[in-house]
């Protein structure tokens, strides 16, 4: 003789056997939206947010093309490791992040890793390690007998030029606190500030400031003591990011540090950099 439920108990069964469905699927079962590679490989093509600060990433202002050790790195990941093209996106620093959290671009390069920025976006294992320098005249009389101190700069009547919205930036803001700070658009226009002595400091990342150092013989750099903001550069990604997204470019990153890849990748990077600043 077949039982029959009131139309309550009914219910209750059937929602539990529902729940039951869902416990036992399978991880692939559950598991039903598509990873951010997936959905690069689909698109068929990787978008890399490029803001100019060399040797991370320059761009030729004649023809529009970009060169740079994280721009070889994000070309190289697009099409060697998601067989997909590569598209770079002109953008500035202080833009960089936001448009990564907009969906404006996939990757953001060369990102300092920062509590601050962590709180936005992921950080991939870095590709390499950062300071912050200073640039000065040799010839400056602010600066007789500076050591490597910022406080040594840090005077009324000192000018500190930094790309506006740069790791630099921030570094160079929370320390000083007498002299000025200029805010620029681009590392162009900070060395010139310099050049033209509008300014009477360049701030910038450390392996930028030493190639620009050694291309002018009036330029003396300074590495302060205490480093000033010591730091891993990475590709950032959206927050939405999954652990397995994350962990295929970390594998990435770290395979081509360690075997020397980004070594030589920045090397060559310099070496660019150098040859244009002799042919000026």
């Amino acid at each position: 003789m077949a039982l029959v439920f009131p139309r309550s108990i009914r219910k209750a069964l059937a929602c539990m056997a529902a729940t039951g469905a869902l416990l036992t699927q399978t991880p692939s079962q559950a598991a039903a939206e598509p990873s951010l590679w997936q959905n690069i490989q689909k698109a068929g093509v990787l978008r890399c947010g490029a803001a100019v600060a060399a040797p991370y990433v320059m761009r030729d202002a004649s023809n529009g093309q970009y060169s740079g050790y994280f721009v070889d790195l994000c070309r190289d990941f697009g099409e060697k490791v998601l067989k997909v093209k590569v598209e770079f996106v002109d953008t500035n620093w202080d833009n960089l992040v936001a448009g990564l959290q907009s969906g404006k671009w996939d990757l953001a390069m060369a990102l300092n890793q920062t509590p601050e920025r962590a709180l936005a976006v992921s950080f991939s294992a870095p590709a390499t390690d950062y300071q912050v320098s200073l640039v000065v005249n040799k010839e400056n009389p602010k600066f007789s007998g500076a050591g490597n101190a910022v406080a040594d700069y840090d005077k009324p009547g000192v000018t500190f030029a930094v790309m506006s919205g740069t790791a630099q930036d921030k570094a160079i803001s929370a320390v000083v606190r007498q002299g000025t700070i200029m805010r620029l658009p681009g590392m162009d226009e900070t060395r010139l500030a310099l050049m033209s002595r509008r300014a009477d400091v360049l701030v910038d990342a450390s392996d930028t400031n030493h190639l620009y150092a050694m291309a002018n013989d009036w330029a003396r750099e300074v590495l302060p003591k205490p480093a000033l903001a010591k730091q891993g550069v990475s590709f950032g990604l959206r927050r939405d990011a999954s652990a397995a997204d994350l962990q295929v470019l970390n594998i990435y990153v770290t395979q081509r540090r360690e075997t020397g890849e980004i070594d030589r990748l920045v090397d060559k990077a310099s070496a660019e950099v150098n040859a244009k600043t002799a042919a000026k």
